[in-house]
This record gives structure tokens, sequence and C-alpha cells, in this order.
């Protein structure tokens, strides 16, 4: 296993980490038996970089136990998130890290997230809260150790962000994909001009660039190098980036672990050759030709008056048709700010047109919008985005 080292804490973490969102179930409950074999090898090669949350169904619980009674905890560094939806006054902060703590059977967490932070509106909400004066008690305390975020947003608001606090560390969506999405490639740097250790999520875009892919990207990809898999090219992307500290993983299987070990054992930055940088343009191109909007994600129609995530919003779109409409909705969701006092959607547009005159891909932004509404605003959104809420709340 390859390390970097955390800057702000000197800490030498795993180049692979583990995600802990998508555990294999037995119906609605996690198989621990199952978790528990895949947390114990992956410490044992050398993973000790655990990412899970308060609102991963049972994954905390899980977490929790497995570590306990194998004796692990203090050989990985923990990583939770704080649900920032469930935050309504000053106690809630103590409620639910209480809550945490004893889901983890720990008294301590290396890395705490503010989860799904998507704007400086919702920070400047928390602060108002006490969340700055809380923060500097749990770490005064030894109870949190490095406090970050994590990031579905737009992309002015993760450089900003960036800004409005001392952060230890930060956590994107990022993969050859997803270069001026959300963060982005720049939003990358400037994290790690600031020495913060960037997390990376998605690197497989939900496991798109893994078994997703078309027809024609697969055949390039076995053709430049068949020993490689998809999934090990998204990784070694992401790892070539001297930026990137750990890159996330939800295993649910041995074979995917033992597959993202051996693509991990020799992984280092600025790796790939020449040659291999100019498949992924090739790769990119395959992938982008199937979007049903041609969008790249260059963010030269941002930001948008009317506060839209245009790119955010054709993203979800195309994800909607190459990849499911379930896993497009989650996405439009989350990129939108849905469940979120300030929403980026469609239906926000008002067709002034600033965005048509900056597009270098001259698409037709404002009737494609009106497709977005159309597939991923029906009818039933809005009542089922409420419920949510309530049951968040």
């Amino acid at each position: 296993m390859q390390y970097r080292t955390d800057l702000k804490s000197g800490n030498k973490l795993s180049i692979m980490g583990f995600g802990c969102m998508r555990f294999a179930r037995n119906l609605t409950q996690i198989d621990i038996n199952k978790a528990e074999q895949l947390i114990v090898k992956a410490v044992q090669e050398g993973i000790n970089y655990f990412d899970t949350a308060y609102v991963y169904g049972g994954s905390e619980d899980a977490v929790g136990q497995i570590l306990a009674r194998n004796n692990l905890r203090d050989k990985i560094f923990l990583a939770t998130k704080l649900p920032l939806g469930k935050c309504r006054k000053y106690e809630d902060f103590d409620l639910l890290f209480k809550t945490q703590l004893e889901r983890l059977h720990t008294d301590y967490i290396d890395y705490y997230l503010m989860h799904n932070l998507g704007d400086t509106h919702l920070w400047k909400t928390l602060c108002e809260l006490g969340i700055e004066k809380w923060i500097k008690e749990k770490k005064e305390a030894g109870q949190i150790k490095n406090v970050g975020f994590s990031f579905h947003g737009i992309h002015a608001e993760f450089l900003k962000l960036l800004d409005v606090y001392d952060w230890d560390f930060c956590q994107m969506q990022y993969n050859y994909i997803n270069i001026n999405y959300q963060a982005g490639m720049d939003g990358l740097k400037k994290a790690s001009a600031k020495g913060l250790p960037v997390i990376i999520m998605e690197p497989l875009l939900g496991g798109k660039l893994a078994t997703g892919l078309p027809k024609k990207a697969v055949n390039l990809l076995k053709t430049a190098n068949s020993s490689l898999s998809p999934a090990a090219w998204a990784l070694r992307w992401l790892w070539n980036q001297k930026e990137v500290t750990v890159v996330l993983s939800g295993m649910n299987e041995i074979s995917q672990l033992e597959e993202n070990l051996e693509t991990a054992k020799d992984a280092v930055p600025n790796m790939l050759t020449p040659e291999e940088d100019k498949i992924y343009d090739s790769l990119i191109k395959e992938i982008n030709a199937t979007y049903k909007i041609p969008c790249t994600g260059c963010n030269y129609c941002m930001p948008c008056p009317h506060n839209v995530n245009i790119p955010g919003c054709f993203s979800a779109y195309n994800v909607s048709y190459t990849v499911g409409l379930v896993s497009g909705m989650q996405q439009y969701i989350t990129s939108t700010g849905s469940l979120t006092e300030k929403k980026y959607a469609a239906s926000n547009c008002q067709e002034c047109g600033t965005c048509e005159k900056k597009c270098p891909q001259h698409i037709p932004i404002i009737q494609s919008l009106k497709m977005v509404r159309k597939r991923m605003e029906p009818f039933w959104i809005k009542p089922l985005v409420n419920i949510a809420l309530k049951l968040r709340g």
C-alpha cells in the first residue's frame, strides 16, 4: 500500500480509503459478517482510512461493532459526518455527535466532516447556530482531531468555502469525467495549494466507470492495455495527481478489494506515460458522445444569474440515460440542492439567455433545461423531497 502525507496533521494516509456506504445487505440490514471480512482484510493489507456517515443507514453501527471486536480502532483513521439537515439549534451538534460516538464505539473521530456543505449560505447558517465554537470545544477536548467538509455543490461555491474557515481537509467528487464538475480540477488544486489533504469520492461515478462504459470505450481500454480493468484506469488517473490524498472506494466484495489493492500497490504521482494520457482524452470523447446533451462541464455558462446549476443539471440528465433514472435523480437532487434551503434547479431558469452567449459548445441551453425539468422534476418529486426533509429533520 502506498501512503500520502496529510501535511496539516502529519498523518500518513493510505491512498486507497474504504467508503462504508455500500456494504452488502441482507434485504435492509447490512451483512455484518461480509462487511467484517472486508474491513479486517483491508486493514491487514494497509488501508487505514475508513469513511462513514450518520445518514448511511446502519453503517456507523456496523463499522463500530467490527472495529471494536477486532481491536482495530487505533490502527485506522476514522471519518464520519455531521448531518447538517438535522442541526436546528446548538444543542443538536452535541446530541448527534454523542450518538455517533456511541455507534462507532469510540471517544474521538480522526476526520469529522460537515456533510454535504453545499454553499457559503449554509455555512453562515451553521455559524449563526454556533458551529465554530462547538468545533473549537471538541478539538480542544480531543474528541475531533481534524475537521473538514464534503461537497456536492456548484464550482464557485467550493472555491468560496475553502476560504471561509481554517479547514483541516476536504472531500470532493472527482474522476476523469468530472474534471470540470462540482469542485473540479482547479478546486482540487486550490485545496491542495492551501495545504489541505483532499479525499476523493465517486472515483468510479457510482460504478459507471467500472461496468457502465460504452462498448467503444471498453474496446479502447482493452486495446491500450488488456491487463487493466476500466476501474483500474479510473483509479490510476486519480493517483497520478499529487494533489489527491485518498481515493475512497465503496467495496462490497473481496474481489473488488483485491483488485483495488493490486492497482494501488505501485500508484504514485506522475506515473502515467504521455501515451496513457492520450488514452484518457479518447476515452472521454467516447463517453461524451453517448450523452443526450453534449455538455463538457466547462462551466463557461456559469454563474447563472438565477442560480441554475447548469452543468450539474445536464450531467444528472445524461446520467439518467447512460446509467439509469434512479442514479440520475439521485445526482440531480444532490447537485441542485433540492434538500437544502437554496436550490439550483432547472426550474429556476428565467430564459434570460445569458448562458447561451457563453457556451463554447453552442448548446441550446434554455431548451435543454426545459428537457431536464420535464424529466428530472416530475410532479411527484416535490412531495418526495418534502417527505425526505421531514424524515431528515
